[in-house]
């Protein structure tokens, strides 16, 4: 297979993804697009709704070292506490696990790979993705882009 037939193949297959992201019903907070656009920055908005991915270390929640608890940019649900925060050095705030029934999962089979994307369960935003090499005790990393999430200190 040719370069531009692998590229119009990769292309037609994140095409052909299905995006949870996108107000699909079984989400319990859905805004339509505009809605979406006029709450959300640009940046917010491509993240959460069309599953991009900020640049590593651009993210102040990256450094945040204080008590509190991180929430969908979007809808405003609680998703992970502090205390389950840590440095993975990639440049995305880190989490070893989220609040229970915070998140949902799927396969995401973009990029060439297979990874474990994570979105809101109340909202369906796009958070990040969950990899396999995390600290005890769960071994997880929630890797989570900054732009998605709300800091809120206790």
């Amino acid at each position: 297979m040719n370069r531009r037939a692998l590229l119009t193949s990769a292309l037609a297959l994140l095409a052909a993804r299905p995006a949870l992201a996108k107000g699909s019903a079984q989400f319990p907070f859905q805004l339509s697009d505009s809605e979406w656009r006029v709450r959300l920055s640009p940046a917010a908005y491509a993240v959460l709704r069309e599953e991009d991915t900020e640049r590593a270390f651009t993210s102040p929640l990256n450094d945040e070292k204080r008590a509190g608890i991180y929430h969908c940019a979007g809808c405003d649900q609680a998703l992970y506490d502090a205390r389950h925060k840590f440095d993975s050095g990639t440049g995305w705030p880190s989490f070893w696990q989220a609040l229970p029934g915070a998140v949902g999962n799927r396969e995401d089979n973009s990029f060439f790979s297979t990874r474990i994307e994570e979105h809101c369960s109340n909202c369906g935003g796009h958070l990040g993705h969950v990899f396999d090499d995390g600290p005890a005790p769960t071994g997880k990393r929630h890797c989570i882009n900054g732009v998605a999430l709300r800091f809120v200190a206790t």
